[in-house]
């Protein structure tokens, strides 16, 4: 099984990248990633196969189900895949930078089944109520 575990601090280069952390990449067994709206404001990260598993809870919800289709519609709308360079960088989508508003400076942060990237100045006010 995969964890995704740690706590980084990472700055975005002058093209909105950052370099994934060693032991995130570890994780990870291709390049390719689905980057995606975190309920908090956070971007989600997935390697497919972890993906593959949440889009599939959700996908197994009947489309009559309102609360389904609203989960779905956040989900998949607000997802993009990504894939990680030979540098272990990836490039941030801007409306995921925006949605949770990044800056320059960010903290990195295992989630178990994922990662999450979050501006620095924003995840250390969360965490202060952990």
């Amino acid at each position: 099984m995969k964890l995704f575990l740690g706590e980084y601090d990472h700055s975005l280069d002058d093209r909105g990248r950052v370099t994934l952390p060693r032991k995130i990449r570890q994780e990870i067994d291709d390049r390719e990633l689905v980057l995606a709206k975190g309920f908090e404001p956070c971007i989600f990260g997935f390697d497919r196969e972890s993906w593959e598993r949440e889009a599939a809870k959700h996908l197994d919800t009947p489309v009559t189900d309102e609360g389904g289709r609203k989960i779905r519609r956040y989900m998949f709308a607000g997802a993009q895949k990504a894939e990680i360079d030979k540098l272990g960088r990836i490039l941030l989508p801007a409306q995921l930078k925006e949605y949770a508003s990044i800056s320059r400076e960010i903290m990195v942060i295992g989630a178990g089944d994922h990662f999450e990237i979050w501006d620095r100045a924003r995840w250390e006010e969360y965490a202060k109520n952990l």
